[in-house]
């Protein structure tokens, strides 16, 4: 550990830094000034700023002890000289004779050839460089690990310059700075639409404004508390997760406390502070250095690991400066798009719709519970864009497409003004639909198709009339319960189930009972761990092991349906045997309000979500038990190719018109029709019109959506010729072509017949 007398002069001169970044002088003045007393403080004769560009040239922005003629004049590539080498490493270089170097790049105009010493570090700011600090010595010598740290912790200050965007005022005109250049993104496609707004994020970065420790003790203090707090923190997940045995989730919080009392990690955050920086600011230069070596490490377990580093960095800012880990409804602008690294249904629910134009995430498929909710409040959303944390500064112009995946992050105006148009026609193409709100869903052929929404929130309610959707053909109750403190008592939720029947003007309303588990957990219910959650304790076989939490819901709908029509079905049903008991406590139910004089509902209708495929071997069973069936796509589709519907690397490997599972399908319509009882989809498929299509063409004649899917799945529909499409189904079925996929076929169909997709 370095002496803490040795570093008085460092200390001096982060004060001495401060005082000139409060001076109210320009910002090249500023510049000019701190690299003055950066040289000064460090007996060099040189000290110089570099600062990276849109078009990827390291700009020479101010320099002591070099030609002044040469700044802003000078310029090199990443890569190119040591300056560039520096640059595209990310890492300090301290050399005594740098000329020696295979990387050293001569520019005449700065005359830097009689300096021989050289010690360059990046200008870093969540592992991402903004430029180089550099200084220059005539004679030859060799630099302490002391005046490395040095400009490392000078360098912050320089970050946080140009991260503010303070430089932008000198950049040449038709420059702009490498941190606020345009950038084109892409994911994965979760919700229609196109939102254009302002950059909010989910877990907002801790902006640090003190740099410099007035009390190194007390800052040293704080830092010692704040680690012992998250320590105990992480102590209480571990020990929580014993309560579930061994498995996978039990190693990710072994890792992570392994991450929380590594010395090494721990020695450098105290060595930060011993150099003159407040606590937050030592945690911000320690994970700085630490997110620039790990996102340029090839091995890819390395940098998932950078995860739980910023994690845990995220959690120490968070314990030093008391602020809140997500951003509060009354800081949101009027056209906030949320970034987030990842983001439950709930947390998405927690924020003012009024103010949302769009999500983006660095996780999270189509078919993730959170793009389910975006789709169901219209926000357009797109998910798996890479490194979009890093990127995005909060207040930053943003641009969200969920119908390509695209996301263009401060966009240039010509391409803001291109996607205004976008959101303009895509506005009138919602008004043609909504002309056919009216007009019967029936092929031109004569076969009429049952469009039904999904709803799960009053403010979808609405949508019912203004779509001309037949009925609510899923009404999520889980979503009421997840953004409620407490559990919703009984009145609360006969009033609910009420008002949802009252606003759909006499249309029927599938309720499905509570789906939750796995990733949709109460906020008021104990937590547990689950090694695979999508195949665990989740939605009605929780319903059945606490009787109570569905007996009450049970009653709630059935009060609510008094004297009406009532459907009520269940999921994740994968045994007839748990129907039966689900219907013998409707029963029960039944019997204890008709004693107590309350009004029964006029009929009840009883059904199960299928998908879970156990069921697909028991469906004569249940089809002569129950009064219909809706097929969950979702969980069916991963259940069926055992492939999580949230992971990445499956998001592109299976297709739901596959011929495996448009077979399940037909499978499931074939003995409906035997059965005579309804069959619909639920799931995310029949909201596309492509999709939608094959479903038709396999025997499908009732399908249910989001609000916003009706009007293009309608104008397929009208245009579609269901005896010539049942036929081409079935030759493309019985193809045997090795291919996996019928998407392009359909979609070349499609096109062929002049069906709108």
């Amino acid at each position: 550990m370095p002496e803490r007398g040795a570093l008085a002069g460092p200390r001096l001169l982060l004060r001495r830094l401060r005082e000139a970044m409060a001076e109210p002088v320009s910002p090249q003045a500023r510049l000019d000034k701190i690299v003055v007393h950066i040289a000064s403080n460090m007996v060099a004769e040189v000290c110089s700023v570099y600062v990276l560009r849109a078009d990827g040239r390291l700009e020479l922005f101010a320099t002591e002890g070099l030609n002044r003629e040469a700044v802003h004049l000078t310029t090199m590539r990443a890569g190119e000289g040591l300056v560039g080498l520096i640059a595209e490493s990310a890492e300090p270089l301290a050399l005594s004779d740098a000329q020696s170097h295979p990387a050293f790049s001569y520019k005449p105009e700065t005359g830097e050839e009689i300096y021989h010493s050289f010690l360059g570090v990046p200008i870093l700011r969540g592992g991402n460089t903004l430029g180089v600090l550099v200084v220059q010595n005539r004679a030859r010598r060799t630099y302490s690990e002391e005046e490395i740290e040095v400009l490392q912790t000078t360098a912050m200050l320089l970050a946080e310059m140009i991260a503010t965007g303070e430089l932008q005022a000198i950049v040449r005109p038709g420059a702009e700075l490498g941190m606020r250049r345009p950038m084109a993104l892409e994911g994965a496609p979760l919700a229609e639409g196109v939102g254009l707004g302002h950059v909010v994020l989910h877990e907002p970065r801790i902006v640090i404004k003190q740099l410099v420790a007035e009390d190194l003790k007390a800052e040293e203090k704080r830092l010692e508390e704040a680690i012992s707090a998250v320590r105990e923190n992480i102590d209480r997940l571990v020990d929580h997760g014993d309560q579930t045995g061994p498995g996978e989730h039990r190693e990710i919080l072994e890792t992570f406390r392994m991450f929380a009392h590594d010395q090494g990690w721990l020695r450098r955050l105290r060595e930060a502070v011993f150099t003159g920086l407040t606590a937050e600011a030592a945690v911000e230069r320690v994970q700085n250095d630490a997110r620039a070596k790990l996102q340029r490490r090839p091995d890819p377990y390395l940098r998932e690991r950078l995860h739980d580093l910023d994690d845990l960095a995220n959690r120490l800012l968070h314990q030093l400066t008391g602020l809140p880990f997500v951003t509060a409804n009354d800081q949101l602008p009027d056209n906030a798009i949320l970034v987030a690294r990842s983001m439950g249904p709930a947390a998405l629910l927690d924020y003012d719709r009024k103010k949302l134009r769009g999500l983006v995430l660095e996780e999270g498929g189509r078919s993730s519970h959170v793009a389910i909710v975006a789709r169901a409040l219209g926000i357009p959303a797109v998910g798996e864009v890479p490194n979009i944390i890093d990127y995005a500064e909060p207040g930053d112009a943003i641009i969200v497409d969920g119908s390509s995946g695209e996301v263009q992050l401060r966009p240039p105006q010509d391409v803001e003004a291109a996607y205004g148009e976008k959101a303009r026609l895509r506005a009138r193409r919602q008004e043609q639909y909504r002309k056919l709100r009216d007009v019967p869903a029936v092929t031109k052929d004569g076969v009429a198709i049952d469009l039904h929404m999904n709803a799960g929130l009053q403010v979808d309610l609405p949508h019912v009339e203004e779509t001309g959707a037949l009925s609510i053909g899923l009404f999520r109750t889980e979503l009421q319960f997840m953004v409620a403190s407490q559990f919703p008592r009984m009145e609360a939720q006969v009033e609910l189930y009420k008002s949802v029947m009252d606003a759909t003007g006499g249309r029927p309303v599938t309720f499905r009972t509570l789906d939750i588990g796995g990733d949709k957990i109460l906020p008021y219910m104990d937590a547990f761990e689950e090694e695979n959650p999508a195949l665990g304790w989740r939605a009605i076989r929780i319903g059945l092991d606490r009787p109570g939490l569905l007996r009450s819901q049970l009653r709630a709908l059935l009060r609510a349906g008094s004297g009406r029509d009532m459907r009520i079905m269940f999921p994740m049903v994968s045994d007839v045997s748990e129907f039966v008991a689900a219907k013998e406590m409707v029963g029960r139910e039944l019997r204890h309000l008709e004693r107590h004089g309350y009004t029964l509902p006029s009929s009840l209708k009883l059904g199960i979500m299928l998908e879970v495929p156990s069921v697909l071997w028991q469906l004569d069973e249940i089809f002569a038990r129950v009064d219909f069936v809706s097929i969950g796509s979702n969980d069916l589709f991963q259940y069926v190719f055992a492939a999580d519907r949230d992971n990445r690397r499956m998001a592109h490997r299976f297709d739901p018109m596959s011929r495996p599972f448009l077979r399940v399908i037909k499978q499931v319509v074939d003995h409906a029709r035997a059965a005579g009882k309804p069959v619909t989809l639920c799931g995310e498929i029949g909201g596309s019109a492509l999709d939608a299509m094959a479903l038709i063409g396999v025997g499908l004649r009732g399908l249910s959506m989001t609000a916003s899917s009706i009007g293009p799945v309608k104008a397929m529909v009208l245009a579609l010729d269901e005896q010539d499409l049942r036929a081409e189904m079935s030759r493309l079925m019985a193809q045997d072509d090795g291919t996996h996929s019928l998407r392009a076929a359909l979609r070349a169909y499609a096109e062929a017949k002049g069906v709108p997709l």
